[in-house]
């Protein structure tokens, strides 16, 4: 049985499947494909059943939650990590509706909790996450949310911060930002489900300890090739949460979940989303 595997090339997660990707641990009996793309264009690889395990938006797998279920290891969820919404110049709180925004997919967490904290706001448009800065500082858009690697960058270019949603998530519920997380198909018999559940936990332990293994992984598919950049990526996105959810963790995805739905931003999630 061959798994086919999606997951983005951000630092993050190449840095969590390098091992598994190139066998560095023990891959049991199990064949993969692995198939490297930006999170929405894995969003709707999904959405089109093509991927037995990948990576996904929480937002975009309120979609088809009958179809897969979220793994315990692999997501990314933490604290200081949300989108940012930025602009070329000082933006007030009122002015957020009016503005037209770049954002990184319709069916990102990111534009999700643009949709919870800013129910109103119409004019969106869709790039790719690594065209977002050019597209504000080139007046394409008045505002971007950006999200990965550009927390790191966008100062730089000269761009200024009108929102942090991770805070705003932070302080309406004292929970860690659900960002994204690694799905498995439903119709994979459990035992599969959990076997490969603990080999991705043992991949991201193996990368934890040899912390330089992936460099080279990480570089050839990463956006940003500065090492400091690259390793602030890594330590905001890749936690205690990424080897295990936990009761908080869970928590925090369900109550993502309810409060949007309480919104009229998704559709009540009822079906078990956890491999247990």
């Amino acid at each position: 049985m061959i798994l086919k595997i999606g997951f983005s090339p951000c630092p993050n997660d190449t840095f969590i499947f390098d091992a598994l990707v190139h066998k560095k641990i023990d891959t049991l009996d199990f064949d993969f494909s692995f198939y490297i793309a930006d999170v929405e264009d894995l969003n709707k690889k999904a959405f089109n059943n093509e991927l037995d395990i990948t990576k996904i938006s929480f937002h975009a797998y309120t979609f088809i939650s009958d179809k897969y279920k979220i793994l315990n290891s692999g997501s990314a969820l933490g604290y200081k990590n949300g989108p940012l919404l930025v602009s070329k110049k000082k933006v007030y709180p009122d002015e957020i509706y009016d503005l037209k925004i770049g954002i990184p997919g319709i069916f990102t967490t990111a534009n999700l909790l643009l949709s919870i904290a800013y129910p109103e706001v119409k004019l969106k448009h869709e790039f790719l996450f690594s065209d977002i800065e050019d597209a504000v500082l080139s007046n394409e858009v008045d505002a971007g949310l950006i999200i990965h690697e550009n927390r790191f960058t966008y100062e730089k270019k000269g761009l200024k911060k009108i929102i942090d949603l991770g805070e705003y998530w932070e302080k309406k519920t004292d929970l860690p930002v659900p960002l994204g997380g690694i799905i498995i198909k439903r119709n994979i018999k459990d035992e599969i489900q959990m076997k490969f559940n603990e080999l991705l936990k043992a991949s991201i332990e193996f990368a934890f300890q040899n912390p330089n293994s992936s460099l080279n992984y990480i570089k050839e598919n990463s956006q940003e090739l500065n090492e400091e950049v690259i390793k602030k990526h890594i330590d905001l996105y890749v936690n205690n949460f990424s080897f295990n959810l936990g009761d908080k963790g869970k928590h925090a995805i369900n109550s993502l979940y309810k409060i949007a739905a309480n919104k009229g931003v998704i559709k009540p999630v009822i079906n078990d989303i956890f491999v247990e």
